[in-house]
């Protein structure tokens, strides 16, 4: 009778263990085969058929319908380069340039994975509208309060996450540095 108590426990705990686990993964975004490039996290493999289980489950509890691997790729920032997290009520600067790619866009969202609401209605840029410095590199200012030049508005909300999506790009799989993918700069700047 023991035994079977104590296998009964073991199997309760190990049942929880990995369900536990489980939605931990498919909760959290946390899957393999990341590149991490500075603040700037992608998963190449996600638009793939060699997608692993974790990435799997956790696109389809969300719903998103990630970037085929032909197409492009999609970094997510959710913190400084510095490793400070990217809060909507301090003013914060993404600078540089972006790898080779045809198109991209760089879009601000909640910590939810919604669009931060504004007045203005601005969510984000793309390579064809952004204002650039003479050397064909870039500086947007993420901040609560208007700014001059490429300004995207935060509500001054507490967290967020910045997306930059690149289309048409040979950034993927074997990328692997700054040298093989040069990503923007995240600096927080002033914060109260």
């Amino acid at each position: 009778m023991r035994l079977i108590f104590i296998s009964l426990i073991a199997l309760i705990v190990a049942t929880a263990v990995g369900l536990g686990a489980t939605w931990m993964t498919s909760t959290r975004g946390i899957s393999f085969g990341a590149i991490t490039i500075g603040a700037w996290t992608a998963w190449p493999r996600t638009g793939t058929a060699d997608i692993d289980p974790y990435a799997r489950a956790a696109i389809a509890r969300s719903g998103e319908l990630p970037i085929g691997s032909g197409d492009g790729v999609a970094f997510i920032a959710r913190t400084d380069d510095n490793g400070r997290q990217l809060d909507g009520r301090c003013d914060i600067t993404v600078s540089g340039i972006t790898p080779a790619a045809r198109f991209w866009t760089l879009t601000l969202y909640d910590a939810r994975g919604n669009l931060v609401s504004n007045s203005l209605q601005r969510y984000g840029f793309t390579s064809q509208e952004i204002v650039r410095t003479a050397d064909g590199s870039f500086d947007i200012r993420i901040a609560p309060r208007s700014r001059s030049g490429n300004w995207l508005p935060t509500g001054g909300l507490d967290r967020y996450l910045l997306v930059v999506r690149l289309y048409d790009t040979p950034v993927g799989v074997a990328t692997r540095s700054q040298r093989d993918a040069p990503m923007p700069a995240i600096t927080t700047v002033a914060c109260p």
